[in-house]
């Protein structure tokens, strides 16, 4: 598909004005992110005009992307291996931008989920006084009632990755890392640094949904290159599995693996931290900015961004949890513990009493 941004932006238009010929609402709350339904809520309909948004539908990354001529999920290989088609899609991203500006400004208030997504609303709305953070609501309940260190008081040597098995996640990263993180320990191992452990090998457990043909396609790949770079005995990637199967590994893993770049905020991110897993997220967007961050000057997790700098994570981990005995378990029981207290920051409650508190200014 072509001019898919701006085809969803008209499309929101028109099913606006029918909503809003059906009942003109006092206040129009927008958590789609479709902003060029403001103006007609704002003129038309004469709404406070209210909006959530997660995720901006153009950003100056994207903008880089194109520029830079770099094929991502969103950048076709095609277009980005062609300087007149990337001059173009540049063009059509940069008069979008604009327009995005334009109708943003129609909200009265405006609030986003992180840090990451609210420098970007504010350099594409130019409202920041009337734009706020308010972390999306996160129930981790039931996974900060898992014991610290699993039921036998001891976690399983699991590298643990969850989210849907969609380009942009990235998992191709996670096995690259993976790979190179056995290389070191077998390294390391060779060399009497680091001891055998008594839960066998380390495994890397990608669970995840599977919408479509392409995402089982991207799952069928991983296990080829597994199978190519020789750890597919190591690899287990489980597919739509029932939820208590996926507390169950949360409950046993060690490690928790995220490696989307710039996620807008990163609920699975939050939801490692409240498990008790050693969370190694991607160094960008919202869990650089607002979830891993040092708590009275303590780590809640580890940051990466090459394959390269998450094995040498996944080492430092493995290596204090199984190799340097009580201090290097009490040096990651103290992360974790202020990960899990961490995670309470992105509550149900939080989020709708700041939410409300809000929105009561406005109206």
């Amino acid at each position: 598909p072509h001019f898919t941004m701006l085809g969803q932006s008209l499309g929101s238009m028109v099913l606006a004005l029918e909503c809003l010929l059906r009942l003109t609402p006092h206040v129009f709350v927008d958590t789609t992110g479709y902003a060029f339904s403001y103006p007609l809520a704002n003129l038309l309909g004469g709404c406070t005009v209210a909006s959530y948004t997660h995720y901006p539908t153009i950003s100056t990354d994207m903008l880089a992307r194109v520029y830079e001529q770099r094929p991502t999920y969103n950048n076709r290989a095609g277009v980005a291996n062609s300087t007149a088609a990337s001059r173009a899609k540049a063009l059509y991203y940069r008069l979008f931008a604009l327009l995005y500006g334009v109708v943003g400004r129609f909200a009265h208030v405006v609030m986003v989920n992180s840090t990451w997504t609210f420098n970007h609303i504010s350099s594409l709305w130019a409202i920041p006084k009337r734009t706020h953070i308010v972390y999306p609501p996160c129930d981790t309940t039931t996974l900060r009632k898992m014991p610290l260190n699993g039921e036998r008081g001891s976690r399983e040597p699991l590298v643990v990755s969850v989210g849907q098995f969609r380009p942009e996640k990235d998992h191709m990263l996670q096995l690259e890392s993976f790979r190179l993180f056995l290389q070191k320990r077998s390294k390391n191992k060779n060399k009497n640094e680091s001891k055998s452990i008594a839960d066998g090998e380390p495994r890397l457990v990608m669970i995840g949904g599977c919408r479509n043909e392409g995402d089982q396609a991207r799952v069928d790949e991983l296990r080829r290159k597994a199978d190519r770079w020789g750890i597919g005995g190591q690899v287990d990637i489980k597919t739509n599995i029932p939820f208590p199967e996926l507390l169950a590994y949360l409950g046993r893993g060690l490690v928790g693996i995220h490696t989307m770049w710039n996620e807008h905020f990163g609920i699975g991110v939050v939801e490692f931290m409240a498990a008790g897993v050693v969370t190694l997220a991607h160094a960008s967007g919202g869990p650089k900015a607002d979830i891993v961050v040092d708590v009275a000057r303590q780590r809640t997790g580890y940051l990466a961004s090459t394959a390269e700098e998450y094995a040498d994570a996944m080492s430092d981990i493995f290596a204090a949890y199984y190799d340097r005995g009580d201090r290097g378990r009490a040096e990651l029981d103290a992360m974790r513990v202020a990960a899990r207290q961490h995670s309470t920051t992105f509550s149900d409650e939080r989020f709708l009493a700041t939410f409300t508190d809000i929105i009561k200014q406005y109206l």
